[in-house]
């Protein structure tokens, strides 16, 4: 996933709901419906979340230095999760609470055309963000089903954005359902249903980038496909006996780490063994572009016994 792209998927939700957030306010105001002070206060932290994964993304961008060697990259990851804090204590709960008030206190809508004509208008801006948002995950979405690319996707920007679009629609549709009921039957008690109705969208979509973020936060390894690649690549090595054991971690949406343990022959030079290393280094990040941090430990391989009970050894070259 580009960061451009990335970029401009966050810019077009940014502007998106901060117009939609002040339209909102202003209906609210002239009509006092709850639904619209609920989707307000959506907008306007779909507003604040955008913008911190503007900051996440500028950080994370930062050299390495001595207190951070690897750099920031998952800077971008501690952004993104604060982003579904906001989502589910700005949005989430102040919209339940107003909902549960508006079902307690109930009252009809004054000026109820303006509130619709909001929302319309707020569906057509929405619609905008996430036609945006889709467009750029579909570069590097692949094959992958809609849910298999929120859950895997290593840089969390895209499915962020995607899924706050996706609760922002569907919140819509409820507001518009409970101030049209309201409109209709007069009874406000519907209006309160519909905010009731949006905070809870919130809190779930909040819990769901909460669990996300926080698996990248905790630290993901390479995907299947490219440890495979990682593997056939240090196995295409001729120098190679066996991969002994190997680890990889994301330490940004980018840049992947690759520790790997590889056994050479008994008789080789230690001046051949770095020359074989140096190969090797190549060969991975030909495979894999973003495994840019690279150690490999040279070893012997000895198979398992009594004395030495390891089982980490995942592959073992066929003899010739």
């Amino acid at each position: 996933m580009s960061t451009e792209g990335s970029t401009r998927a966050i810019i077009a939700a940014m502007l998106a709901n901060l117009g939609i957030a002040l339209a909102k306010f202003i209906a609210f105001f002239f009509s006092g419906s709850s639904s619209m002070l609920g989707e307000g206060v959506h907008s306007l932290a779909d507003t604040g979340n955008q913008i911190l994964l503007l900051r996440g993304g500028a950080v994370s961008r930062k050299k390495a230095d001595a207190e951070h060697p690897f750099g920031h990259g998952r800077e971008r990851y501690v952004y993104a999760f604060v982003v579904s804090i906001i989502l589910f204590s700005v949005g989430g709960v102040f919209s339940i609470y107003e909902g549960v008030d508006k079902i307690e206190h109930p009252h009809p809508l004054e000026v109820p055309w303006l509130p619709i004509a909001v929302l319309l208008i707020a569906m057509v801006l929405e619609g905008f963000s996430l036609r945006t948002a889709v467009k750029e995950s579909n570069h590097t979405r692949g094959k992958d089903t809609w849910l298999q690319f929120i859950r895997h996707a290593k840089a969390p920007e895209l499915p962020v954005v995607l899924l706050e679009d996706v609760a922002a629609l569907t919140g819509l549709v409820l507001a518009f359902l409970g101030v049209g009921l309201t409109i209709i039957t007069g009874n406000g008690v519907f209006d309160g249903i519909g905010t009731l109705a949006i905070g809870v969208l919130l809190v779930i979509v909040a819990i769901v980038l909460g669990i996300e973020t926080k698996s990248l936060l905790v630290g993901e390894g390479a995907s299947p496909a490219d440890t495979v690649r990682i593997r056939d690549a240090i196995n295409a090595e001729v120098s190679v006996d066996a991969l002994i054991h190997m680890k990889t971690l994301y330490l940004g949406p980018e840049e992947l780490l690759v520790a790997a343990k590889v056994a050479f022959g008994a008789s080789m030079r230690l001046t051949d063994v770095a020359t074989a290393i140096n190969s090797l280094e190549a060969r991975i990040r030909e495979a894999v572009p973003i495994a840019r941090v690279i150690y490999i430990e040279p070893d012997i391989y000895l198979p398992p016994n009594a004395e030495n009970p390891s089982t980490d050894a995942i592959v073992i070259k066929a003899a010739d």
